[in-house]
């Protein structure tokens, strides 16, 4: 598995993992869905990996099928998921902290 060679803030400040980075690919694409190789290559994880991780993320509802294009499923962000919506707001933020070197209160973080 190759190396991120910039990272997101998200993947700074929580880690780097093949779930988080499935997570992070798709906080940065949530508009979209994806094929599970593009995931894959996109996201820096190998196939097995993905494969893997997709049971719990689909059992979760963090990740639902949105259609079929020939014998390939397609995967989303499921945006009706508060964990989905935290996440992305969570990355959002560590981002604008990072761009802007702000103290950004994050949820249920005490000053």
């Amino acid at each position: 598995m190759k190396q991120k060679e910039n990272k997101s803030a998200f993947l700074e400040y929580v880690g780097d993992t093949p779930q988080l980075r499935i997570l992070d690919f798709f906080i940065g694409n949530h508009f979209f869905d994806f094929p599970l190789t593009e995931i894959a290559r996109e996201s820096e994880v190998s196939y097995n990996s993905l494969k893997m991780v997709l049971p719990k993320f689909l059992e979760r509802e963090i990740l639902i099928k949105s259609r079929r294009v020939g014998k390939s499923d397609y995967y989303k962000f499921n945006m009706e998921n508060e964990f989905v919506k935290n996440i992305i707001k969570i990355a959002w933020q560590l981002t604008k902290k990072d761009l802007f070197e702000e103290d950004v209160k994050l949820p249920n973080q005490k000053h």
